[in-house]
């Protein structure tokens, strides 16, 4: 018996995963995160823990940049943000058993065609950076 809403166990869909709580996702990841926030006012960058318990102030206007909530915090009106970090953007490539990494110098690596290993951005000449 097939049903229609069958999914791949083994590999959901990030959509579904991101739907979940953050201990059922089949790998654990916190909803937390660090961004960037520009001060509307002297265009100060600083960076911010989206879940912050305190106010956070610009180092050099004084300007609040945001106040805590009970979960995430919440930014001031008009203050522009980014996300930090590659958790979102880690590239992911499947390697067979048989084939070996090496290591060309520290910290970067060349794969096979196939393996899997995570990486943090790929370089334009096809190698794997971590």
């Amino acid at each position: 018996m097939v049903l229609s809403n069958d999914i791949d166990l083994l590999n959901p869909p990030a959509e579904l995963e991101k739907l979940k709580h953050k201990k059922k996702r089949l790998v654990q990841s916190p909803n937390s995160f660090f961004m960037d926030v520009k001060c509307q006012g002297c265009f100060n960058i600083t960076t911010v823990f989206s879940h912050s318990q305190t106010v956070v102030v610009c180092p050099g206007c004084q300007t609040v940049l945001c106040q805590p909530t009970g979960g995430k915090a919440r930014l001031t009106e008009g203050c522009s943000f980014r996300r930090k970090g590659f958790r979102d953007d880690l590239s992911f490539i499947a390697v067979e058993p048989s084939k070996e990494a090496r290591c060309i110098s520290p910290g970067k690596l060349v794969l096979p065609s196939i393996a899997i290993a995570r990486a943090s951005f790929v370089h334009a000449d096809g190698d794997f950076y971590f």
